[in-house]
């Protein structure tokens, strides 16, 4: 995991999520132990609507985007950071409704999480989230869909 904070007291922000990782189950490495993990990456979720969407995708590529996946009429597209707002125009001057649009951290390997741990792992992730000082997790973990929704239950 790592965690993007935001803080006036660095001392009392890395207590806080040092005891909510040691809480957890886990342990807070030094500043950017993980960040070789994770790549910024700006990621779109666009709805095509009357558009075909294998053409909202072409437009993207076009336009700079890495990498586009289509489900039925939604298009996630991926970018660089440095092409994210050229993409994003280009599907805004097309006329395709931009649902989610962000520049975020993806993991570059993800880690499967059994039925086991998964329960731990996501009330870690919501403490994290909850305190004040944290402006965003980020995590490289990968639990099943049907373990997700056990695991939630239990959180």
């Amino acid at each position: 995991m790592m965690v993007d904070a935001l803080t006036d007291n660095r001392n009392r922000t890395s207590a806080a999520i040092r005891h909510l990782f040691s809480k957890g189950g886990g342990n807070l490495g030094e500043t950017n132990s993980v960040g070789w993990m994770f790549e910024r990456k700006g990621v779109m979720t666009v709805n095509s609507g009357s558009k075909d969407p294998e053409d909202v995708g072409l437009a993207a590529i076009e336009a700079g985007a890495d990498d586009v996946q289509v489900e039925g009429k939604s298009v996630e597209i991926a970018t660089s950071p440095n092409a994210f707002e050229k993409v994003k125009a280009a599907l805004e001057t097309l006329g395709v409704t931009v649902d989610s649009a962000e520049i975020t951290m993806q993991p570059k390997q993800t880690v499967a999480v059994g039925e086991d741990k998964a329960a731990a792992v996501l009330r870690l992730v919501e403490s994290l989230e909850e305190d004040d000082d944290v402006q965003q997790v980020y995590a490289n973990f990968d639990i099943p869909s049907d373990v997700l929704e056990r695991a939630a239950a239990q959180v």
